[in-house]
């Protein structure tokens, strides 16, 4: 069963998770190794007790990013705890700094630090790399964890709530409405940071619900269009075999029976793959027999048709109903005119991952360089480029010695269960 869009949608969402994982990665190794390197310049204007907590904060989370490269970087594809894991690693981190900070000097010096910022950059990235469902446990984790801190050093007692955000300027405390907003601010920036993770997801459903809806309307077209081709054929081979039967009932009943009895065999044939727009070669050759044993009652001693077909290559799918209109023009319009007949060559071999037929006549050929196209050889090129695009050849002209022939390459393609050889093939 085909996956649906919304399947698409999570497989695509986790490819470009994980590369914009990897991309997370090394700006957090950058703004590690830059915060490093603000610490090392400032290390002689800090307390011992503040350098010790950047290096005791900064060189752990340094490790597990590099480390992250090191383990990872040959996987197409990175592991999705990493989207748990490093947000979790990246907000405790910050929380971590703040609280030494508060240990190692004040609590007004962890609530007033900037590091407080490096929450929200956590968050803004959630959507990029995080499902909704991540993005909101780290946003949760936020509040949680900056409610813990300020609430635990409000219980410790080294600090205090002060009700005027003036008083904490100049003095000790913490202002309450400052923590408060705070705690809003990191709560609403979760809530965005959730939403918009949300937001991609279903723009991207959305947007492959739509592509797939499109590529099956256009795949309809195109089948539409192959069957209003294949069915252009067989009115064609009709109206001429039934002709060929209206002159023989004049100056040979017999063989006007043979005919008959050969184009019911020959429709029988073609009516087992009448909704197959490709058959193996194989079948292709049996429909091809029974229409060569007809024209051969046309053109007794005037005709005659070899196969040269790689034994490999039979097993290759072709267009349904691709020989016979060709091998047709090539006795209609290049045996035919002459009065001492001439010889159809068919062939086919394996050339690596493409399939080359040729149909090669010694008749009269197109007496021009630009041959007009007729039903035969217009509706084969236009089935082939519906069929192939641009991975087939088509090539008509009048063969260098005299004749007419044209070659065509195909993707190789075998069944994708083989059914053995087909009964009643030379």
């Amino acid at each position: 069963m085909r996956p649906d869009s919304g399947d698409d949608a999570r497989a695509l969402l986790e490819l470009h998770r994980s590369s914009a994982e990897r991309l997370l990665n090394g700006v957090r190794a950058l703004v590690l190794l830059l915060l490093a390197t603000a610490a090392v310049a400032y290390r002689p204007t800090l307390p011992p007790a503040l350098n010790r907590v950047n290096v005791v904060v900064l060189i752990p989370t340094l490790g597990w990013t590099a480390a992250q490269w090191i383990w990872f970087r040959d996987r197409e594809t990175l592991p999705g705890w990493l989207a748990v894991v490093n947000p979790v690693v990246d907000i405790t981190a910050v929380t971590a700094i703040m609280g030494g900070y508060g240990l190692a000097d004040s609590p007004e010096l962890a609530f007033r630090s900037p590091v407080l910022l490096a929450y929200f950059a956590v968050l803004a990235s959630r959507p990029i790399t995080s499902s909704s469902r991540k993005a909101a446990a780290a946003a949760l984790l936020v509040v949680v964890e900056y409610g813990i801190l300020l609430a635990a050093f409000l219980a410790s007692g080294r600090t205090h709530l002060v009700s005027s955000p003036l008083a904490v300027v100049t003095g000790p405390g913490i202002s309450m409405l400052d923590e408060g907003a705070k705690l809003l601010l990191l709560a609403v920036a979760g809530g965005i940071a959730t939403y918009a993770t949300a937001w991609h997801e279903r723009l991207l459903t959305t947007h492959l619900r739509q592509t797939r809806h499109r590529e099956q309307l256009e795949a309809r077209l195109v089948r539409a269009q192959l069957e209003r081709l294949k069915l252009q054929l067989h009115p064609h081979f009709l109206f001429n075999t039934l002709n060929t039967i209206t002159a023989l009932l004049a100056t040979d009943t017999r063989a006007a029976e043979r005919v008959i009895t050969g184009l019911s065999e020959l429709l029988r044939v073609s009516l087992h793959s009448a909704g197959e727009q490709e058959v193996p070669l194989e079948r292709e050759l049996e429909l091809l027999r029974r229409y060569v044993e007809i024209q051969e009652v046309r053109f007794p001693d005037r005709l005659r048709v070899e196969l040269f077909i790689d034994p490999e290559a039979r097993r290759a799918l072709v267009p349904n109903l691709i020989l016979q209109p060709l091998v047709e023009n090539a006795i209609r319009h290049g045996i035919a005119p002459r009065a001492a007949g001439g010889r159809v060559e068919v062939s086919a071999r394996r050339e690596g991952d493409r399939l080359l037929l040729r149909v090669l006549d010694d008749g009269v050929g197109s007496g021009t360089t630009a041959p007009n196209e007729g039903v035969g050889l217009g509706n084969t090129r236009e089935r082939l480029r519906h069929l192939y695009g641009d991975a087939h050849e088509f090539a008509a002209g009048d063969a260098g010695a005299g004749g007419f022939d044209v070659r065509i390459a195909i993707p190789f393609r075998a069944p994708v269960c083989a059914a053995g050889a087909f009964a009643g093939v030379a």
